[in-house]
């Protein structure tokens, strides 16, 4: 391996603090959070490479190793109250752990996936579905949400998989597909149509579904990216009433909030991840040299990762005070400004890796100097969590009303 692979690889973020371009005011303590994360970081997953060696393979193609770790650390489920098994630190401390895990290329969107789950049972589950996530989300295990379906992704106000009550349980039949690590998880959040009405959105219902839950098969679907999602079979599959999760006929209500937060934990991976990439950039012309003279010499490129920091630091901005405003208690902040969120930084993380790419030429291709992986790592994210184009029909909505 030739030393470019070291010096662009290994990049050390101790130079300036993110944080301090923006005017969101940072603790002593989560400036140590955001170190720490940092620091395994460096040691663990610093490179594409390292990243890649441990998400590879189908049965852990999501690092459960990562996890775990940042679990026996204290990492996960900061958010999340200690009554409930968390650890009942604020939104905004989550944020800042996961942007820094990102911007360290820890394969975390598993743990991101669970957080989403959460948020839902949080708000509409029982006791003891809160308390069964949220410790197995602070310990390292995981949760999944299984939602979308082959004809319904962003219309998941159409889903057709059946929740059909029988006694004291519910027969599940049908398919999902899309659902991250789901074949990691302890538990499914299954989005369940109990009832054909004449509005599509109403009839859902949530379902908390053991994995293991025999009538349920769960297959693996691999991707540009060194990790898999899955499609997930119901036949037959039984749980008991219990198992809703809030309401039956009320479960397109329920998720509301949770997508909204998913939007938010999107964003927050993604400005990660575009800073990550603007980092190695930034290395990569300071050292390499064009008709004698360094590549960050040349004002095109100057002006391009001008563009891009302060892209970068603007969508940081926005995103910290969202954070702050979900733990006011601002609901409002979870609408149209969440969808704004996850747009931004979804978009921005895939210009700067692929600023990366064509700033570092032919080197920018190769597996060797890692950017090509950011990029693949980049084209997902304006895709899941609801397109792009959804996110800009949401915020449109808000400002024009319906077409």
């Amino acid at each position: 391996m030739r030393s470019g692979n070291r010096t662009f690889g290994h990049i050390r973020h101790s130079e300036q603090s993110e944080q301090e371009n923006t005017v969101v005011t940072i603790t002593e303590e989560q400036s140590a959070l955001v170190e720490s994360v940092r620091t395994y970081c460096e040691a663990n997953t610093a490179t594409v490479a390292q990243r890649d060696a441990l998400t590879e393979g189908g049965t852990e193609s999501t690092s459960t190793k990562t996890v775990q770790d940042m679990g026996e650390r204290g990492w996960l489920g900061i958010s999340l109250p200690e009554e409930y098994g968390g650890l009942g630190g604020s939104f905004f401390d989550e944020v800042l752990f996961l942007e820094a895990s990102s911007r360290g290329l820890a394969p975390i969107n598993a743990y991101g996936t669970g957080l989403t789950a959460a948020q839902t049972y949080l708000k509409w589950g029982t006791d003891e579905q809160r308390t069964t996530v949220c410790t197995n989300l602070a310990n390292g295990r995981l949760e999944a949400i299984s939602l979308s379906e082959p004809g319904t992704g962003s219309d998941l106000g159409a889903v057709t998989c059946k929740g059909e009550r029988n006694g004291d349980e519910y027969v599940i039949n049908g398919q999902k597909t899309w659902c991250t690590a789901a074949h990691l998880a302890e538990n499914l959040l299954v989005l369940v149509r109990e009832e054909t009405t004449e509005k599509k959105h109403d009839g859902l219902t949530l379902l908390m579904v053991p994995a293991s839950t025999p009538g349920v098969e769960i297959r693996g679907i691999e991707l540009m990216e060194p990790r898999t999602v899955n499609e997930i079979f119901f036949a037959d599959a039984r749980v008991p009433a219990s198992a809703v999760v809030g309401e039956a006929g009320q479960g397109w209500k329920q998720l509301m909030r949770g997508l909204s937060v998913e939007r938010l934990i999107i964003a927050a991976t993604s400005l990660g991840a575009a800073q990550r990439s603007l980092d190695d950039t930034v290395a990569y012309v300071r050292e390499r040299r064009a008709f004698d003279k360094p590549l960050a010499t040349f004002q095109a490129l100057r002006h391009r990762l001008a563009d891009l920091h302060t892209e970068i630091s603007f969508a940081r901005s926005f995103v910290y005070d969202i954070a702050q405003a979900v733990d006011r208690g601002e609901e409002d902040s979870l609408g149209p400004q969440s969808s704004m969120a996850k747009l931004k930084c979804t978009e921005i993380a895939k210009q700067a890796a692929l600023e990366g790419v064509q700033m570092m030429g032919g080197n920018g291709y190769t597996r060797e100097y890692g950017m090509e992986g950011q990029l693949r790592t980049a084209i997902a994210p304006p895709i899941y969590g609801g397109a792009n184009e959804v996110q800009r029909d949401i915020i449109a909505k808000n400002l024009l009303g319906r077409p």
